[in-house]
């Protein structure tokens, strides 16, 4: 049995702050979950996947966040509990439907679980998703705590119950990563099968319907609104006169540097656990009774303008301060140091920082840059595009794994935005410069937001190759399923899209299969597109050897060495490839055997064939 079906309240148990959230979303009777995967997210789902296989829970991985919100909609809108998952930037992608979805409401609770990522440590921006809220009308929660992520969790459906609408629940990469104690309590039976009442005149939103709807809307923000001011979560304590505001994992930070600055009898904190609508009446109160103002909250100053309104508003003349203070920055995740730093410096304490560990007779630590794994089709296909295509052409890239390619010595990545943006900017590419422009995508990014830059691209004549990376696998975030898989590999009951068949559907005439391991054909392959007149796509397919290995579909080769009396130093094998199984010792080329897979790739570089097998 899943440990998050334990069915005793009043248990403790140690819960990543993702499996706090799965956890409180069972309490709360959860019976349809969607999602598509992405860091910091991507283990509440994984939660839900194995829990489906033994229970009636239905889970699946969307398309993308936009059609797993659309899924969760029609569910919640026939009154069953439902969760959408995904990190910020995949908010982006189901904004369309949210900004909707929050006239229409929901008749079963409906949460959104977005993570947030400060300091960017898996994503290509570090926006503030708190706006999202304030755009939508949408209540907003803020757990601090692995057991607030479950109990606010559990909080979240009732409230979106009662007053019909989502409910945003964000977190950071730090919450979402910490591990804590968590208080379980009593498991909700699912309600599996709903009804839906036809009301096309509150449903359908034509323009008509949707006038009528957002002034509901703001009659369910009051209600909200009313809700924030009670809400257990938003709290003063404290009867100090310097007043801290936090939210999120930085009330933690706050709390420790208050207790180690030993400030607390000096210090009244405003905790905001239910952040949007403001609780402004709490908020008031809170600024009438300090003497200034510091405001803790990574990213945006979004709290600190809002204090500084309220404050005008109300005739309250004191300084309020956040960004700017010490090291509080717009830039990337805080910690306890940073915070403590900042508190001392704005109240004017005496504080000397505890002094770091002497490491000076300590050799430096060698560089560890992220690589693409030993064996990895995407450097074969990287290594054969460049011998067709040259450095001088133009390489749109997309996300995933194949990012990496950004890095030297592969060096083929020139331009991202976002999730299929590869695709769409080729087409940009194709028509703007002479060069030739070759784009890459990986397989679950293609289902995910490739396919309409490649009806745009067949519809408008462009003229590029798209090469597309097929490694059977979502691998970047942990080896989720995706349209294209083949799930009985995964013991999953789900149907297989063939990207072939998708592309050719989409009226690309000349498309290409290759398999990189086999570097002479795939250069055939590659070369035959170059010279085409027109779009042409390469589908380079080779199992990931992570996912291989993890599905028992491994396979391995000969494990392969160096000839050292064959090898003529070239280097080529390091320079072009740079295989992490490879290294140079004594100044000369060796191979890790314990790393290589035996791909072969290495040994149809080398242009003195000394790379052989291992005998």
């Amino acid at each position: 049995m899943h440990k998050l079906l334990t069915d005793a309240p009043g248990t403790k148990m140690l819960l990543l702050g993702n499996e706090a959230i799965a956890r409180g979303a069972l309490e709360a009777g959860l019976s349809f979950a969607t999602c598509y995967p992405g860091t910091p997210s991507s283990e509440i789902p994984e939660q839900f996947l194995n829990i489906s296989r033994e229970t009636d829970l239905y889970f699946e991985y969307s398309t993308n966040e936009k059609v797993a919100l659309e899924v969760g909609a029609g569910a919640a809108a026939c009154g069953l509990r439902t969760m959408v998952t995904m990190k910020h930037v995949g908010l982006n992608v189901a904004a369309d439907p949210l900004m909707t979805l929050a006239y229409v409401g929901v008749k079963g609770g409906m949460v959104i679980v977005n993570a947030d990522d400060p300091s960017l440590f898996s994503s290509q921006n570090e926006q503030d998703n708190r706006y999202y809220a304030r755009l939508s009308g949408l209540p907003m929660l803020e757990p601090t705590t692995v057991q607030e992520m479950k109990d606010a969790t559990v909080a979240a459906f009732d409230l979106s119950e009662e007053l019909g609408l989502p409910v945003l629940l964000r977190t950071t990469t730090r919450l979402n990563h910490i591990r804590g104690g968590v208080e379980l309590g009593k498991l909700l039976p699912r309600k599996t099968q709903g009804t839906f009442k036809k009301d096309p005149f509150n449903l359908v939103t034509v323009p008509a319907v949707s006038r009528k709807l957002h002034q509901v809307l703001l009659e369910k923000y009051d209600r909200a609104l009313e809700k924030s001011e009670q809400w257990p979560y938003n709290q003063i304590t404290g009867k100090g006169k310097w007043g801290i505001v936090a939210n999120g994992v930085s009330v933690n930070y706050v709390r420790d540097a208050v207790v180690d600055l030993g400030i607390a009898d000096k210090v009244t904190l405003l905790k905001l656990g239910f952040s949007w609508p403001l609780p402004k009446a709490l908020m008031t109160r809170f600024l009438k009774q300090v003497d200034k103002v510091l405001v803790v909250e990574e990213l945006e100053p979004i709290m600190e303008n809002e204090l500084k309104a309220l404050a005008q508003e109300n005739g309250v003349m004191i300084p309020i301060k956040g960004k700017g203070v010490g090291g509080l920055s717009r830039l990337f995740e805080y910690d306890p140091g940073l915070v403590r730093k900042s508190v001392a410096e704005y109240f004017g304490i005496e504080y000397k920082a505890p002094s770091m560990v002497d490491m000076s007779d300590l050799p430096p630590l060698p560089g560890r840059p992220p690589n693409l794994c030993a064996g990895c089709p995407h450097r074969a296909t990287f290594y054969a595009v460049k011998q067709v295509f040259g450095a001088e052409a133009v390489y749109p890239t997309d996300i995933g794994c194949y990012t990496l390619g950004v890095l030297p010595p592969i060096s083929m990545a020139d331009y991202l935005i976002c999730m299929g943006s590869s695709v769409s900017s080729g087409c940009g590419f194709s028509e703007a410069v002479e060069q030739k422009t070759v784009s890459f995508i990986g397989d679950s990014t293609f289902f995910h937001s490739g396919m309409t830059g490649l009806v745009n691209a067949v519809h408008n004549n462009h003229k590029f190759t798209l090469v597309i990376l097929d490694n059977g696998t979502t691998a970047m975030t942990g080896h989720q399923p995706h349209p294209g898989v083949q799930a009985e590999l995964m013991g999953l009951d789900l149907a297989r899209v063939s990207i072939e068949d998708v592309v050719r559907g989409c009226g690309v005439k000349d498309v290409h299969i290759v398999k990189p391991f086999k570097i002479k054909k795939t250069i055939e392959a590659l070369q035959a597109a170059k010279e085409y007149d027109g779009l042409s796509v390469v589908i380079s397919q080779e199992l990931c050897p992570l996912f291989a290995k993890a599905t028992k579909q491994f396979k391995r080769g000969k494990v392969f060495t160096v000839n050292q009396e064959k090898c003529k130093d070239h280097r080529d094998c390091i320079n072009k490839l740079a295989c992490p199984a490879m290294f140079v010792e004594e100044e000369k080329v060796r191979i890790d055997e314990n790393l290589c897979i035996g791909c072969s790739v290495c040994a149809q570089v080398c242009p003195e064939n000394a790379i052989v097998p291992v005998k």
